[in-house]
Parts: structure tokens; sequence; C-alpha cells
């Protein structure tokens, strides 16, 4: 069941030089009963009372209202010599996390020191000018990743970020827009003009690793659901089937995905990953979630891509890979189909069944 929104701060934190800013007031206005504190600084770290799991579940709470100089970021797709990846832009509006449970995510472990809180920054103004700048250097097509570092639409009740950026990048030829999310929150999506320039995605896994690792999300028949009310209203949407989670019989739980996907939507692109852990997000994990984590990594991971995180043996994610794309092929012959992340090994077991310019963070 999708909790994004029924998201209710307990704590919001007002950087004081925003305190009067009308985005603000309207934002603390849709929570008053959370308890509002004025910060001087923006960078907050955990109190020395709380231990850092405790810091990261209270910051699934705790709301900061502030500003950024930085809303725009370039990924070079290069992450080794042997990974692969495509360059895109990261937009980051909002940072820190989301108010999801999500056993893997690797966030809460980058974020874990001084930043235990959900961070809405404010300043859109800044946010414009940054991507009118960076359009504004090249005329080749130009992907803007609004998932990369967060939930695209979990919070989009509460910023109503869609209201502003799909109208804004309907008016450039070559930029474009890309939504990524776990969430069934679509309302503001359904409710405004769709256009060529934004594309929306879902992150997708079979219902078993949806309900053991990834608390508080939308299930899996509520983001299908949600994708083909998106694609009736004239969305362009895309499914992004990561972290692929092996457990027993997990053929079954993959193939049902598929078929439920691909008989209802009919995506542009289907992107394929598998979990890749950092090896100190383990410790953290553990502390916060428990037996959920030990589940999670009760595994034999190796090492072997340039980034360092641990991943599947080269073999079961060929196994893994190789269903899925089959199970894929088999309703739709069409839809372009890419992995994530992965090593040039792998692709090159794989070269003639996905493209590798053809994935989910990017337009061609």
């Amino acid at each position: 069941m999708d909790i994004a929104r029924k998201f209710k701060p307990k704590t919001i934190l007002l950087w004081q030089k925003v305190a009067d800013h009308p985005e603000a007031q309207r934002i603390m206005r849709l929570f008053p009963s959370a308890k509002v504190r004025i910060i001087e600084h923006q960078r907050k770290p955990p109190s020395p009372e709380m231990s850092t799991a405790q810091a990261l579940l209270a910051g699934k709470r705790t709301l900061m209202i502030g500003q950024t100089s930085s809303f725009v970021g370039r990924f070079d797709g290069r992450l080794g010599a042997n990974l692969h990846c495509c360059p895109y832009y990261k937009l980051v509006p909002i940072s820190n996390g989301c108010p999801y449970y999500c056993t893997y995510c690797y966030l809460a472990f980058v974020y874990r020191k001084y930043s235990p809180f959900i961070k809405i920054n404010i300043n859109y103004d800044t946010m414009f000018k940054q991507i009118r700048k960076t359009i504004s250097l090249t005329r080749n097509k130009i992907s803007f990743n609004m998932g990369e570092m967060l939930d695209s639409l979990a919070l989009d009740h509460i910023t109503n970020l869609t209201d502003k950026l799909v109208p804004f990048f309907s008016g450039f030829s070559n930029a474009y827009l890309m939504l990524l999310t776990k969430s069934s929150n679509i309302d503001n999506l359904l409710a405004i003009k769709p256009n060529e320039h934004t594309v929306v995605s879902w992150s997708l896994n079979a219902q078993k690793p949806v309900e053991l690792y990834e608390p508080g999300t939308a299930s899996l028949s509520e983001r299908i659901s949600a994708a083909k009310l998106c694609q009736d209203k004239g969305w362009r949407i895309r499914f992004r089937i990561d972290p692929g989670i092996l457990y027993q019989n997990w053929q079954a739980g993959y193939a049902e995905l598929i078929e439920k996907t691909l008989t209802q939507t009919t995506p542009e692109n289907i992107t394929i990953g598998m979990l890749r852990l950092l090896p100190g997000h383990f410790r953290l994990a553990m502390d916060t979630y428990g037996n959920r984590a030990r589940r999670l990594y009760d595994h034999k991971f190796v090492k072997g891509g340039a980034d360092g995180k641990l991943r599947y043996t080269p073999k079961e994610r060929i196994n893994f890979y190789s269903f899925l794309i089959d199970m894929i092929r088999s309703f739709d012959k069409e839809v372009s189909i890419s992995l994530c992340r992965e090593t040039r090994e792998i692709w090159e077991i794989l070269k003639n069944r996905c493209e590798p310019k053809k994935c989910n963070c990017v337009v061609w």
C-alpha cells in the first residue's frame, strides 16, 4: 500500500532564510500538527543520543524546507573501466531521501551522517535558470533525470513539481524530463496535459520483493494500474525492473510481473538491473531493518564491477536477464530492452538482445 499520500512529517525543519517564503508557508499549512523548528544551518547531523539507524528512521518523518545552490548535476556515465551507463543530467529539487523504507536504498547510506531528513529545495527560480543554462549549451537531445536521487512522484501532491516542470520542458525542442517512481501518486499527472518531453517510468519488482524489501511503496498492481492510467491519458511510459532480487521460485514471481505489465500497458522501454549493494551498507541496513536486511543479504555476493558494489555472480545475472528477456519478448516483440549499470562482460553476452543506448534514463 502506497503510504506517500498519507505522509505527515512529525517535525519540520525550517531554514531561517526561507521562513517567510510563500512556498514554505504553503507547505507548512499542509501539516498543522507538525513541530516546526527554525534552523540556522541546512546540514544537520543526527543527535548524538541517536544511533545512525534511529536517525534514518526518524528522518522519514522529518521534513526540511530550504534551498540549494545546485539543482542540476552532470552524470558522465563513467562508473569505471568495465561498467556501462549512459550520460545524463540529474535534477534534484528534493534531496536526501523519501518516505519509503526500501531495505537496499543506497541513498540511506550515502546521506546517513549529515542529512537525516527529507529536504524540499524551494528556490525554484534558481532551478529553472540552471536548467535553461544547461539546455543552452547543446543542440543535442538532453535528459534531466529526476529519479536518480529521489522518488519523482512520492511527494508530488505536496510539492506540485510536475505542475511546474512538465509545461516548462514542453517549451524546448531538445530537452526531456525523466520521472521515475515506486508510487501510484499520479493525480497531478492526470490533471495536466501530457507532452512528448516528459517520460514517466515505474520501478517495478515482483510482488514478493515489494512486500519484503520495499515497505510503504505502491504494490505491483498499484504501479501497473497507475502506469496504465497515465498511458491512457497520453503520457510516454517506461519500466525499470531493478533491482532484480533472487529468492526461491523467483521465476514465477517475475513471470507474473511481466505478464501483468505487458497485458495492460505498452511501454517504450524496459530496463533491467539486479541488486547492487555498497559493502558498508549492510551494517546500517541490519541495524535499521533487522531480519528483513538479513534475508536480503543472505547470499554469496561478489565484487566484479568497477564501482566496488556487491552483486550476484555473473552466471546468476545472465540467467536472470535471459529469463526476463524471453518473457518480455513472448508478449512484446518491439519494446526496447536495456540493462542497468552492468559490466561489459554481461553486455557482450547479451549484445544481440539488448540495446545499450536505449535505456530508462535517456532519450534517443
